[in-house]
């Protein structure tokens, strides 16, 4: 037998080999218990979103202009989301545009305000709507003038104030609406509670 250099080489090899595989079997136990416990427990399935309550504007508006046949009912949404974003009273745009344009039945070039005198074009509807709001609610020459400054400015024929009122009167009496989400009877008489 000859014990060199070579020889040792192959039986460390051999050994290392065997050694290793064992230390691997024998650390295998171990390591698959910090598996588990590393491992979170499954999530529970998660539940849909509760359906956010409508805004009431969006749907007495959507109401009021479907009693109209107006073809802008479509719109009912953007209306009140322009008149919140340039601070507006939420019933004043639609009701420019009954004024104006019947609510969508008679207008040109995408213009249901009749801003500009009627011949202003406009990319969209949806794009006349956004513009008119910014100019009535954030322009230099509207911006710091209460609803009867801002309609005399926009027409100034001196009835037109009253038209628009009259107007957004019918579509609600109120400016701020609330949702109800409870009704509470009490002796032959409505009350509304928000809890």
């Amino acid at each position: 037998m000859r014990f060199g250099y070579g020889w040792l080489c192959k039986r460390l090899t051999l050994y290392s080999k065997q050694l290793v595989l064992l230390l691997g079997l024998l650390a295998f136990p171990f390591t698959s218990r910090l598996d588990k416990g590393a491992v979170a427990e499954p999530l529970p399935p998660l539940k849909p979103p509760k359906p956010a309550d409508p805004d009431p504007r969006t749907v007495r508006l959507k109401k009021f202009l479907s009693r109209l046949h107006c073809p802008v009912t479509y719109l009912a949404e953007d209306f009140i989301h322009a008149a919140d974003e340039n601070h507006l009273d939420w019933r004043l745009l639609p009701s420019i545009s009954i004024i104006e344009s019947s609510g969508g039945k008679a207008y040109k070039n995408n213009n249901i305000f009749g801003w500009g005198e009627g011949p202003q074009l406009f990319p969209s509807v949806r794009a006349g709507l956004n513009e008119v709001a910014f100019k009535l609610g954030k322009s230099r020459l509207y911006r710091n003038r209460d609803l009867v400054g801002k309609l005399r400015i926009y027409n100034p024929n001196e009835n037109y104030p009253g038209l628009v009122t009259t107007v957004m009167n019918r579509i609600s009496p109120v400016e701020n609406l609330t949702p109800v989400r409870r009704v509470i009877r009490r002796q032959n008489e409505f009350a509304y509670s928000a809890n």
